[in-house]
């Protein structure tokens, strides 16, 4: 290949390789976007009625759960992500709320809790094995993109909207 062609092909490989970074860029952009707007939604709808949505929705995702009688208030157990290693074992657990905004207008919230498990424990001197827990590392945060999925679930013409939104405000 001559010294020009090469300089040419690494040229639009170039361009061709910062359109594909631009336009990842620009969908992850519109993803946060997307979910930022969504953690903000309020619906349209009594509490009573989306309810049953979010039930569905962790059901469907084979993940146990624990609802307060008389509140919008629903638990999940801890579930193991993936297999457990030596490196560390990883589970998460969700906290739902649901929030009445007004007659006939409601609101819910997802919180995703992360933790770690890693390393074996201390090693108990008399029978020589290891305790069950060595280093634990928790987190909680809002679950954005759990909350898009019920957004799409429960009202999904607003989803609708909300992605040309996404569209139009990031190109």
């Amino acid at each position: 290949m001559t010294q020009s062609k090469w300089g040419q092909w690494s040229m639009s490989l170039a361009v061709v390789a910062a359109a594909v970074l631009v336009t990842g860029c620009a969908a992850t952009r519109r993803q946060a976007y997307i979910q930022e707007k969504a953690s903000q939604f309020v619906y349209g709808q009594p509490l009573a009625e989306v309810w049953p949505q979010v039930r569905t929705l962790l059901q469907q995702k084979a993940l146990p759960m624990r609802e307060a009688p008389g509140t919008y208030e629903i638990a999940t157990d801890w579930h193991q992500v993936g297999a457990p290693s030596s490196l560390g074992t990883s589970f998460v657990r969700y906290l739902v709320r649901g929030k009445e905004a007004g007659p006939a207008r409601s609101a819910v919230e997802v919180f995703r809790q992360n933790r770690t498990v890693s390393g074996p424990g201390a090693v108990d001197s008399r029978t020589g094995q290891a305790q069950e827990i060595g280093n634990d590392t928790s987190s909680m945060q809002r679950d954005f993109e759990m909350e898009w999925e019920l957004l799409q679930r429960v009202a999904p013409e607003a989803a609708k909207a909300l992605e040309a939104e996404a569209l139009k405000a990031i190109p």
